[in-house]
């Protein structure tokens, strides 16, 4: 689908998209901004053209719902606040990566003591 190709959007999703823009051009929006604002308007609201993809089924309350958690989680995680804590990628790690990482942080401690010995 191209970009602005509106196939994909239900009738009342076009006529709710037509409303919103008719409201800004009546504020003096131009034409050209107040279509791209009403679309912007109709996905926030319901999540993009309902007739295809992966939410088809998911009411728009339901698709909010999912973004809002997906926002949080992505700002918790952006914080470093991972929501297991980094245990999934420890778990991650084989036997010989973490004798690595050990060996790692084994030698990093000793160049620190060095560096403060010398100082």
């Amino acid at each position: 689908m191209a970009r602005g190709d509106k196939s994909a959007y239900s009738s009342k999703q076009k006529r709710k998209a037509q409303h919103i823009e008719e409201s800004y051009e009546k504020r003096g929006v131009s034409d050209k901004e107040a279509e791209a604002r009403a679309w912007a308007t109709v996905n926030k609201q319901s999540g993009g053209g309902e007739k295809s993809g992966s939410g088809r089924k998911k009411p728009a309350s339901q698709k909010a719902a999912a973004r809002r958690d997906s926002a949080r989680r992505a700002v918790a995680t952006k914080e470093g606040h991972s929501p297991n804590r980094g245990r999934a990628s420890a778990r991650k790690r084989s036997a010989s990566k973490r004798t690595t990482a050990r060996k790692t942080g084994s030698a990093r401690k000793k160049t620190s003591s060095a560096r403060r010995s010398s100082r």
